[in-house]
């Protein structure tokens, strides 16, 4: 539900596409394995519970509520599904006194009204019947539809809730009424909503008169592999004590957990070792270790499982396929490796780096697969530093580094010399979209034409060496135009299961030259099939895109006369440098974004062409860096053909996005998906810089803003009550300084980045002076209590209950301050164990009485420290010795006066 919590708060900007949403169903991919809803260790225990599940939903947004959410529900379940009846059962939110909140008798009314027995009516208290999906947020009473398996007319209430494999809960509404604050306390919402929730893998076990979900051919083909591939007897669905050995609950743990593993390394989530890719390296661990100690499966069970989880969940996407074929590769690269090398030698980690950056392949399955082989990895190489880097999660683990692709001038005049042709790039444009919308780059066959190393060029090179290559043809897009060059790989033709990563591109004199790790000889002559990096040239061709939307945007809401100054453009985002006045305003970037948006919705066609430099240069308002460009020079223009662009009377390229580029770029903008500005600031007078992300990163910086000032609303509302607690209102101050120090650093939009900023430097001064007005009222009531004790004594040492130093400070200023004649040293313990000490000497006393020496006699005797001036100090010690100190303040005091 996280992408609808902006309409549940009423936090949804009205104008944005979600908030034109009244009433929505979904089916979305569900992962429950870490954080409150945990599901892990009961998986494989019980017949139903899974790590992944595919969720159905329906939601209201301030649309139909309980009456018409439970009357669908049943409707749909009792009529379209025909599930019987007396099968059923009903649960409500029993109230909870202790949060003012009464038993939803509304929604069990409306079940009663539908016919529903009283008696498979049940009322249940907060923990099974109040979903909340975290410590705050939109939470609120559910209803919960349970189904008895066994049925036949006996009345199964009290098995509801109670953990029963018979009875299970297969739907829940959540009727989201009330928001969850940092204190705990509830606040309704503006709108009344619902949030329902099925699984589909219990819906299934219903439909198709099961008893376990695992029962279902949802889990049977799975099943049957595994058995195929283990020495375990067959599945027979046992549990608990019946299950001998934990035979059947490694079964339901290996189908399921490889079905998670799927889905998520398909969605790009590895194994690794922070956030969720720990959540899915522990599933993978657990999976392994039920599969050899229990199931004692040979090594790779898993991994051969993983087309049978494909055709189960038909969903046989490109991602998956190109999983499942890099999962294959990869097998066959370890295996030949390890024939390959001598006995009681390590594993190349050139090899292992290839198979990570090239094939994806996740670095705990080459871990385990040579852990299997009783095989370690080399870790002596730069490569294998690398991977050690990556596997740590360090923020800067990057590829080794690129020494071989940039030519010397007399390798590179010898290549002229000698009349070796320059590399024809021109299928790094070959590209097309799909029947289905997906972008698809055909792979390319070249010719070693020389390679590149140590500053010479060379006709072989040996294995495991680093060196460029230099090709007759390439689809490899080179570092250029202020892009990234692609990443990838190379495989002999006829030899598939030998692999050259790809680890950088360059462009010199015309040659384009390859960066790679030779894993066996490589020689010129050689034929090779390259296949680009799909996911990240499509990352690096969106970003690209999405630079030409946003120069167009910025000239349109800044004026003409804004220039373009550089630009660099990767797979995780786009940075943008141009001429400015100054900070580019909160209403300007909104506006910029907008222009970019609309630019988007209309899916406008991205026209690429080449044409002659002379033609080029006369089409009125290019926008174009001031560089040199080659002839022909290849123009992008959006929305409008290139031919329309260069005749006499064109205003096209004033009119939309007009621009020389060589990089590789959409085809349509409406795979651009999104584009949200992140940071601006300006470089030096008169440059700024921008830098944006796209597509889902663009969502989850817009999700990062609405949790945000979601938090700074919440802060807000609270700063307003009425707080006559010091530690509370400290409390808030600290918060208020932590979401400032978030916002400033989260990647989020800068227009509301900024709009949060302004509001929490206010919210910052509001508590700075609420603290200090509370403080002050409190020395002052300790001080009139202290002067009315002591009436004008020369000497004040007393212990008095105060909230932090700050305050004890200012007590002993307002006691000196209405006796001017009187030195002061007060102690206050606190409840951590310690004792504050402040003072304050008359200046009549000086110079022979010192504060600073009298603070540190006495917090000295607490074993503390202390320190001031001769007339103002502070200090603290342990309570142990307070009463101690108490004596030495008074006779250090009387041996001065």
């Amino acid at each position: 539900m996280n992408q609808f919590k902006p309409v549940f708060l009423g936090t949804v900007h009205p104008r944005s596409e979600l908030a034109q949403h009244r009433r929505v169903v979904n089916s979305q991919k569900c992962v429950r394995a870490g954080g409150k809803h945990n599901d892990l260790e009961d998986v494989g225990r019980d017949t139903y519970h899974h790590t992944f599940f595919e969720m159905l939903g329906n939601w209201s947004f301030g649309d139909y509520f309980k009456e018409e959410a439970c009357s669908m529900a049943w409707e749909l379940l009792t009529e379209v599904y025909e599930i019987p009846r007396d099968h059923l059962y009903v649960t409500y939110f029993g109230g909870d006194p202790s949060l003012g909140l009464s038993a939803d008798e509304e929604c069990r009314d409306v079940w009663l009204r539908l016919g529903v027995p009283a008696s498979h009516v049940l009322p249940f208290p907060l923990k099974d019947n109040f979903w909340e999906m975290g410590d705050t947020g939109p939470c609120g009473p559910c209803t919960e539809i349970h189904y008895d398996h066994v049925g036949g007319g006996r009345n199964a209430a009290a098995l509801v809730n109670q953990g029963s494999p018979d009875v299970v809960e297969i739907w829940n509404l959540v009727f989201m009424q009330y928001s969850r604050e940092v204190e705990g306390n509830l606040l309704p919402l503006p709108q009344h909503h619902v949030d329902t929730g099925m699984g589909l893998e219990r819906l299934v076990t219903v439909l198709q008169n099961k008893r376990s979900n695992y029962d279902t051919d949802l889990f049977t083909p799975i099943l049957d592999a595994i058995h195929k591939g283990c020495r375990a007897p067959r599945y027979q669905g046992l549990i608990g004590d019946a299950d001998f050995g934990r035979v059947n609950m490694a079964y339901r743990v290996v189908a399921d957990h490889v079905r998670t593993l799927c889905v998520c390394i398909t969605d790009g989530i590895y194994p690794g070792f922070s956030g969720a890719e720990l959540v899915l390296r522990r599933i993978l661990r657990r999976a392994v270790r039920f599969c050899s100690e229990i199931l004692q499966a040979p090594p790779g069970l898993l991994a051969s499982l993983v087309p049978t989880v494909v055709e189960v969940l038909v969903s046989k996407t490109a991602n998956e396929a190109a999983f499942l074929s890099s999962l294959e590769r990869g097998r066959r690269i370890i295996e030949r490796t390890v024939q390959q090398m001598e006995p009681s030698t390590n594993f190349p980690a050139e090899v292992a780096w290839s198979l990570y950056g090239s094939l994806g392949f996740p670095l705990d399955l080459i871990d385990l697969m040579l852990e299997e082989k009783g095989i370690s990895l080399d870790s002596t190489s730069n490569c294998a530093f690398a991977l050690l880097q990556r596997k740590a999660g360090g923020a800067q683990a990057e590829q080794p580094g690129n020494t071989n692709t940039h030519l010397d001038v007399h390798s590179l005049a010898w290549l002229q010399s000698s009349n070796v042709p320059a590399t024809d790039d021109s299928p790094k444009y070959a590209y097309t979209v799909g029947q289905h919308g997906q972008y698809e780059f055909s792979p390319c066959q070249a010719t070693v034409l020389m390679l590149y190393r140590d500053q010479s060029l060379h006709k072989e090179v040996g294995a495991g060496q680093r060196c460029g290559v230099i090709l007759d043809r390439t689809n490899f897009y080179a570092e250029q135009g202020g892009q990234d060059s692609d990443q990838g790989y190379m495989i002999p033709l006829g030899q598939q299961d030998v692999l050259f990563p790809v680890e950088s591109v360059h462009l010199c004199g015309g040659y384009v030259i390859h960066e790679v790790t030779a894993v066996e000889t490589l020689r010129a002559g050689d034929q090779l099939q390259l296949f680009v990096d799909e996911a990240q040239r499509l990352a690096c061709m969106t970003n690209h895109t999405a630079t030409h939307l946003l120069n167009f945007a910025l000239r349109r809401v800044l004026g003409d006369s804004t220039e373009q100054r550089g630009s660099h453009v990767t797979a995780e985002r786009l940075r943008f440098d141009f001429d400015t006045k100054g900070h580019v305003t909160v209403e300007q970037l909104q506006q910029v974004e907008q222009v970019v948006q609309d630019l988007i919705q209309k899916n406008e066609v991205v026209h690429m062409a080449e044409v002659p430099l002379t033609l080029a240069r006369r089409v009125q308002g290019l926008r174009a860096v001031d560089e040199g460009y080659p002839d022909p020079v290849r123009i992008v223009s959006l929305g409008v053909p290139v031919e329309n662009v260069l005749t006499c009377d064109s205003k096209a390229a004033v009119q939309t996005s007009v621009e020389l580029c060589c990089g590789t770029h959409l085809l349509q903008t409406g795979s651009v998906e999104d584009l949200a500005i992140i940071s601006e600031r300006q470089l030096v007078k008169g440059i700024s810089r921008l830098i944006a992300v796209t597509g889902g990163r663009a969502k989850e910086a817009r999700e990062v803003g609405q949790c945000l000032a979601m938090e700074v609303d919440s802060v807000s509302l609270r700063m307003k009550q009425r707080i006559t607690s010091i530690p509370k209102m400290q409390d808030l101050s600290k918060e208020v300084g932590q979401l400032t120090k978030v916002v400033a650093s989260a990647a989020m939009p800068q227009w509301q980045r900024k709009e949060l900023q302004t509001i929490l430097k206010v919210l910052q001064r509001t508590a700075n002076t609420a603290v200090k007005k509370l403080e002050l009222q409190q020395a002052e009531k300790v001080a009139q209590i202290l002067l009315a004790k002591y009436c004008n004594q020369p000497v004040i040492i007393d212990t008095v209950p105060v909230d932090s130093l700050s305050i004890l400070m200012k007590v002993v200023n307002k006691l000196c301050d209405k006796s001017p004649g009187t030195s002061v040293l007060l102690l206050s313990p606190q409840a951590s164990g310690e004792v504050l000490c402040a003072c304050q000497v008359s200046k009549n006393c000086l110079p022979v009485f010192s504060a600073a020496d009298w603070a540190v006699a006495v917090c000295t005797k607490m074993e503390g420290k202390a320190g001031g001036s001769p007339i103002v100090a502070k200090g603290s010690g342990n309570a142990k010795g307070m009463q101690g100190a108490l004596t030495t303040a008074l006779e250090f005091a009387q041996s001065k006066l």
